[in-house]
């Protein structure tokens, strides 16, 4: 589950972000398309994207509907605050301020922009949260 505490990451964001969508994948599966756009209010197009192995662009707000979708999840406002709060662990953690966060990230970021999503003041998508939460996982001593 991609809101969890991680305490290792994949080699790469972009194996990351695979098995998050591999975790979309198996929930799309288990509830069905037609009740997971219902329940998300994601388009169709993106939701069959993610279920035919592809990977579209999704919000980080996105992602947490559709793991809210599994059994026994909690709903996606509380996934999406536990997920920032394991960011902002991760980085006390790892003793990392957002400028040091900024110098290992992989994508287009500033320091300012960092601290804005990662407090949930500016918004963020799924690959972005990948980008940081791998950047601050493998940061861990």
């Amino acid at each position: 589950m991609f809101y969890e505490q991680r305490t290792a990451v994949p080699e790469s964001p972009a194996e990351l972000r695979a098995e998050y969508e591999a975790e979309f994948r198996s929930i799309l599966e288990d509830v069905g398309l037609e009740a997971a756009l219902e329940a998300t209010g994601i388009d169709s197009e993106r939701l069959e994207a993610l279920e035919e192995g592809e990977s579209p662009e999704l919000d980080f707000e996105e992602a947490a509907a559709i793991q809210a979708l599994a059994e026994g999840e909690p709903d996606p406002e509380t996934i999406v605050t536990i997920a920032a709060e394991h960011l902002l662990l991760g980085m006390s953690s790892a003793v990392l301020d957002v400028e040091a966060v900024e110098s290992h990230v992989e994508i287009d970021l500033e320091a300012k922009e960092i601290q804005q999503k990662i407090e949930r003041r500016a918004p963020m998508t799924l690959g972005e949260f990948v980008h940081l939460q791998h950047v601050i996982v493998s940061q861990l001593p």
